[in-house]
């Protein structure tokens, strides 16, 4: 029996793959075993050294139709590398998150036969995991309602809930004092997400500003765009404070009660679990549209209100005057998002880890 103390988290890519996988390592850190990251060098950025000790960098790569050889030739090299890191790690388990950067480490552990389970926070399930799913222990997944896994992997599917940062489940957001009827718009998103919002939503704003509307603007942008949109909306009388990456995002979710933004699910999570209302965007392009997923799923629940993004010069202003002149909108939906809570997620987790690699 293999009584490792070493779990490996395979992750890498986006911020909400990055973020989970570093929660959970922190909660593995915690609780005695010996949790080691890899990720690819886009993730690289999403880490707090301070908070994780033991990275290793593996590459893999999304599988590009129109370069589909060097897409291959890159990932035989990182599941390579993933195997030699394998056996020179001996861990207990495997535990991948998700994305293709997880990939390769998840494939090498099936050569190696090595046991491993696959996470999954989206509403469909992505093609990294659908295809490591006959293979995994387990699959556990933050909502019941997902869509995309085979029939005859369903009794693998445990429904464990959001992984989130703790420093986002333990938040008990605070309503700051705020001025009588004014809208504190937090508008967040990844790095295209930013760049993009950053282009088009000006505009609506200075339309909300003329209109009356009362509202702050927190939003993050990319470091080049923060000069010239700081201009645009002094030059409007727009009340804004802009913002790159940070790590300390609780302090804009303290301070909003509004947030515009992209419909991955981790921010989704995020959101919800700090109780602020949601005006999700999702990405056009995202694979399989299963950001469109996440949003409307949501949205059914009374979480939050999507809008595409083809429509967001039409309707957005729209929406954002009749949030002004009817707040009762934001509280419907934050009474709904109180019925839900992820704080159980790492409880879940751990029992279920126990049942499959200890309790034998």
């Amino acid at each position: 029996m293999n009584d490792s103390k070493n779990i490996v988290i395979a992750t890498g890519g986006t911020g909400g793959h990055i973020f989970p996988a570093v929660s959970l390592a922190n909660y593995f850190n915690k609780n005695g075993f010996n949790p080691i990251l890899t990720t690819d060098k886009r993730g690289l950025k999403f880490i707090d050294n301070k908070s994780v000790k033991n990275i290793r960098l593996i590459n893999g790569s999304s599988l590009n139709k129109k370069k589909i050889f060097i897409s291959i030739f890159l990932n035989l090299i990182a599941i390579f590398e993933s195997a030699i890191f394998l056996i020179n790690t001996k861990p207990k388990f495997i535990f991948g998150m998700g994305g293709y950067a997880s990939f390769p480490v998840c494939f090498a552990s099936i050569i190696l036969r090595i046991p491993f389970v696959i996470y999954e926070n989206n509403l469909l399930v992505g093609k990294a995991n659908r295809y490591l799913a006959p293979f995994a222990k387990k699959i556990f997944v933050s909502f019941k309602d997902i869509e995309g896994i085979n029939e005859k992997h369903k009794d693998k599917i445990v429904v464990i809930g959001n992984i989130l940062r703790e420093a986002i489940l333990n938040n008990s957001k605070i309503d700051l004092p705020r001025k009588e009827n004014y809208l504190n718009i937090l508008v967040l998103g990844g790095s295209q997400a930013a760049k993009i919002f950053a282009e088009i939503l000006p505009d609506i704003f200075i339309q909300c500003k003329k209109n009356n509307i009362n509202f702050k603007i927190y939003q993050q942008c990319l470091d080049n765009q923060i000069l010239d949109l700081k201009k645009k909306y002094q030059s409007n009388k727009i009340e804004n404070e802009l913002f790159s990456f940070t790590f300390d995002i609780i302090k804009y979710y303290n301070l909003s009660n509004l947030v515009i933004t992209r419909a991955g699910s981790s921010a989704l999570a995020e959101f919800l679990n700090s109780k602020i209302p949601i005006i999700s965007i999702p990405l056009a392009t995202s694979s399989e549209n299963h950001q469109i997923k996440n949003a409307k799923y949501f949205m059914n629940k009374g979480f939050g209100i999507m809008v595409e993004e083809k429509d967001l010069k039409t309707k957005l202003f729209n929406l954002l005057q009749s949030i002004d002149k009817d707040k009762s909108i934001l509280n419907e939906i934050k009474v709904n998002q109180k019925k839900h809570s992820d704080k159980k997620v790492f409880i879940n987790i751990k029992k279920e880890i126990i049942k499959l690699f200890y309790e034998n």
